[in-house]
């Protein structure tokens, strides 16, 4: 297979407002590392779903809100909206979290250190992914997010795998390690395009493709980083349209606010997650003087204006003017990667501050599912 180029895009330069992430998080990078060259990788071949009609190499979930309905216990669930229903099936997505935070922190570590030993544990997890017949997992996920009684998959499943999106950063990254053999980051590359392609032709993408909340807006996160590590300069381009086009026109209101995740249960965590998925959008997409940073439409909505809405809520939660959250309003905010992006891409110093203040390893499985983006020197290395 003839390697594609990386697409080379845009990103702000860290030293402009005197930041060096690399030396701020090389302790929390080297702390989780060295804790990870101890723990082999494991997919999600090691966790028999009972419930998927799929195989085991096959991703399954099940639907977060969905619960057993009193009315008729062994019927089909019923919803309810922002309450984690915990006897749902969720060993794979915690499986691909756990690649999601230990595979990136070991490519991290090999950045910031050279060391080879952090980069040829990251590749081992990537070959057990994507590579070994054995374990590896299918490019796929028609069975995720899956509704006891009522449906074996759906497209809004589609969202779990924004946890891949880091890796797929973190692979890229890691293929000036001498550790990542050729032939295997040309198999990885293949899995990403298989997934690529699934996600853009079959109905569960295109389903989750035209969702119109955050489910949309991290459909283009992960096919824009996809397409960017594959070389896929049709999609990128496609990203980049939709971001204009259809995610900040539909998505932010006049005031900067997004009102489908306003509507929610959880309005707190939503707006925070969709702000950090746009935000990423645009440091992946972003291109010199074509910056999606700058866009705007007519009436001024944009990422700065989204920006500039929540951050006053970021600073100080007392002042959210909604109701608290049903379910982990006290955890939020974390060290939110929209707060960095932004604050190189619009030099503004007290989105920065504030980035340095937070917690960057919450520990709430809750948080950290939510919460996709840890490893910021990945998006910032030249």
């Amino acid at each position: 297979m003839v390697k594609p180029k990386l697409l080379s895009l845009h990103t702000p330069d860290a030293h402009s407002l005197a930041i060096d992430v690399a030396a701020i998080d090389r302790a929390r990078i080297l702390h989780a590392a060295k804790q990870y060259l101890r723990e082999a990788p494991v997919t999600i071949t090691s966790f028999p779903a009972a419930r998927s009609v799929g195989d085991k190499h096959d991703y399954f979930s099940e639907g977060d809100y969905w619960w057993p309905d009193p009315a008729n216990p062994a019927g089909p669930y019923i919803q309810r909206d922002g309450l984690t229903n915990p006897d749902n099936f969720t060993d794979h997505r915690r499986a691909l979290i756990r690649l999601s935070l230990q595979m990136p922190a070991l490519s991290a570590a090999w950045l910031v250190t050279k060391e080879e030993l952090y980069g040829a544990h990251a590749a081992e997890h990537l070959r057990a992914w994507f590579v070994d017949e054995a374990t590896r997992m299918n490019p796929s996920l028609e069975f995720a997010q899956a509704i006891h009684g009522r449906t074996a998959g759906r497209g809004i499943g589609i969202i779990d795998t924004v946890h891949l999106v880091e890796v797929a950063r973190a692979a890229a990254a890691l293929e000036g390690s001498q550790s990542f053999a050729n032939d295997v980051g040309d198999k990885v590359r293949r899995w990403f395009s298989e997934y690529l392609r699934w996600m853009t032709t079959s109905s569960h993408g295109i389903e989750e493709r035209e969702a119109k909340n955050n489910h949309g807006t991290c459909w283009v996160l992960q096919a824009a980083e996809f397409a960017r590590y594959t070389g896929n300069t049709e999609l990128v381009n496609f990203c980049r349209k939709r971001f204009t086009s259809v995610l900040v026109p539909n998505q932010i209101a006049p005031n900067g606010s997004f009102p489908l995740e306003l509507a929610r249960t959880k309005p707190y965590a939503y707006s925070l997650f969709n702000l950090d998925a746009m935000a990423t959008v645009c440091q992946i997409l972003s291109r010199g003087q074509d910056s999606l940073w700058e866009f705007e439409l007519p009436d001024g909505r944009g990422i700065r204006k989204a920006m500039e809405y929540m951050f006053q809520y970021i600073a100080d939660k007392k002042t959210w003017p909604l109701p608290a959250d049903v379910q982990y309003f006290d955890q939020w905010p974390v060290r939110q990667p929209s707060l960095l992006f932004a604050g190189l891409a619009f030099s503004r110093t007290d989105y920065l501050k504030l980035w340095r203040r937070l917690n960057p390893d919450p520990t709430v499985a809750e948080v950290i599912r939510n919460f996709p983006i840890r490893q910021p020197v990945l998006w910032l290395a030249r």
